[in-house]
């Protein structure tokens, strides 16, 4: 389990902070505030605020559930419950090789054998390309097999890590060309909500695509993003600013 203590001037930023430390988003963490800021008298007696702030590991393992239901694979069944295992000290390139025989495994279980993993690592952020004839069984409907299986590979490269590590899995260009259907997608719903005076929402999506309709809408004045939901059936809704 991932979990930093943060203190700042406000709340707020102290969590702005801690995320920025753990490098999630707000929705991907469970936030308790420990101490809300205080002022003080005259200069004195002032605190500043602390928080600690946890990353969701019930989501990942409910996310790993659905991959395993799916692909009815013994491995990924496997792997599910060795996972909230406390993570030995291992290396970072340990934690890749472990991650991409994981992937292997899955793909073997849907039958794909000719499955090609490379990967380009930039810090804590290691991104993992899939290569296959039929990698569009390991993208699936609007990329929800390829989310799952990004999911479980962050799961499983930080049980293999004495470090945190961001793991992205993308396959045939998929998270580009997505983000680019997204954000078309933002704006026009975004232009709708302007039109109709009212709130719009979008289906359930993973939190690595809100934040890309959030992202894409920031720049716009006339308008507020916010998620509501739980989990896996957390939606993002848009409302115009009157």
């Amino acid at each position: 389990m991932k979990q930093i203590t943060q203190t700042g001037p406000t709340v707020e930023r102290a969590i702005s902070a801690a995320l920025e430390k753990l490098q999630v988003t707000r929705e991907d963490v469970t936030i308790h505030v420990i101490q809300k800021e205080k002022k003080g008298f005259l200069g004195f007696g002032a605190k500043e605020a602390e928080v600690e702030v946890t990353v969701n590991v019930q989501e990942q393992l409910q996310v790993a559930e659905q991959v395993r239901a799916a692909t009815e694979s013994k491995e990924t069944e496997a792997v599910q419950v060795d996972i909230i295992e406390e993570a030995p000290a291992d290396t970072r390139e340990q934690a890749i090789l472990e991650t991409k025989n994981y992937i292997q495994s899955i793909a073997q279980g849907m039958k794909i054998d000719d499955l090609k993993i490379t990967h380009k690592q930039k810090g804590k952020n290691i991104n993992l390309y899939l290569e296959s004839e039929k990698v569009a069984m390991l993208i699936g409907k609007r990329g929800q097999t390829l989310n799952s299986l990004q999911q479980l590979a962050q799961l499983v490269a930080n049980k293999y890590s004495n470090q945190f590590l961001m793991i992205e899995l993308d396959a045939e260009n998929y998270r580009e060309r997505r983000q680019e259907t997204l954000e078309q997608l933002a704006d026009r719903m975004a232009d709708k909500a302007i039109r109709t005076g009212g709130r719009v929402q979008f289906e359930p999506m993973p939190s690595y695509e809100r934040k890309v309709i959030h992202q894409a809408l920031s720049r716009r004045l006339d308008i507020e993003t916010y998620s509501e939901g739980k989990d896996p059936n957390r939606y993002l809704v848009i409302e115009p600013l009157k």
